[in-house]
């Protein structure tokens, strides 16, 4: 008898697991789990204010909680070099990725994307006492992008009028630091990501940096074919329409 109960007691305990599983967002689940990739060295759309917390917080994390908890979805969020989120995609690591990251053309032959939910444009980020000026007073000067950015493409632009040294790095404050020790004479930089060093550090000024050609707008990534496209496109829609983007714009970059 008690062998009896104990194989019904651990028959109970293994339906009662398979129960409460968690991830990818299975529908069969009673908590639905998506896990959402980000680079969190991107201010203010994710970032860690590490005076308060170490939670990753900014208007991507914001948006990104929304939508989960307009479709049902608990959100996980899980911070990675920005050049590696795409392939973490590819791998199933992730569900889906918020990162201001622009949806190339080129970036669309290996991920689907959602439709744009923030433009901006991009910024020459260098010292005051530098000399530059103008895009022509970059000629000879090395310049730093993030590495996987779309300020890349922004400095092949560049590169095809005035000779430039273009150098990359994972983290956009790794390429303040390169600029303060003077290995890097400039940045190009997202302007709403440029404009919280600029205020924060008044030896720092900007150019506006020309835009790529492809340069279509920040917008959720999903591995290809998957049914959360969809599902994340219309209710990102119902937020553009009702006003609460314009909300979290105010909310996070004042304007």
């Amino acid at each position: 008898m008690k062998k009896l109960m104990a194989v019904m007691l651990l028959a109970m305990l293994v339906l009662s697991a398979c129960g409460t599983g968690t991830g990818n967002g299975d529908k069969n689940s009673n908590e639905k789990v998506l896990k959402m990739g980000t680079s969190a060295d991107y201010k203010p759309f994710e970032y860690v204010d590490s005076a308060k917390s170490e939670d990753i917080i900014g208007f991507d994390i914001d948006l990104a909680n929304a939508l989960g908890e307009k479709l049902g979805y608990k959100i996980q969020v899980k911070d990675m070099d920005f050049s590696g989120l795409i392939s973490a995609l590819q791998a199933k690591q992730v569900d889906l990725v918020l990162a201001g990251m622009s949806a190339t053309e080129e970036r669309k032959k290996n991920v689907d994307f959602s439709d744009v939910y923030y433009s901006a444009k991009d910024l020459v980020i260098t010292k005051k006492d530098s000399g530059i000026k103008s895009i022509e007073d970059l000629k000879g000067k090395t310049v730093g992008v993030q590495l996987g950015s779309i300020q890349e493409d922004s400095a092949k632009e560049i590169a095809k009028t005035v000779k430039v040294k273009v150098e990359n790095r994972d983290r956009i404050p790794e390429l303040l630091q390169e600029i303060k020790a003077g290995r890097f004479d400039a940045a190009i930089i997202e302007d709403v990501v440029a404009q919280g060093y600029l205020k924060k550090d008044n030896s720092l000024t900007s150019v506006e940096a020309p835009q790529p050609e492809d340069s279509a707008g920040s917008a959720i990534a999903f591995p290809k074919n998957s049914k959360l496209t969809e599902e994340f496109n219309a209710e990102l829609k119902k937020m553009k329409e009702n006003g609460e983007i314009d909300k979290l714009v105010v909310k996070w970059f004042g304007n």
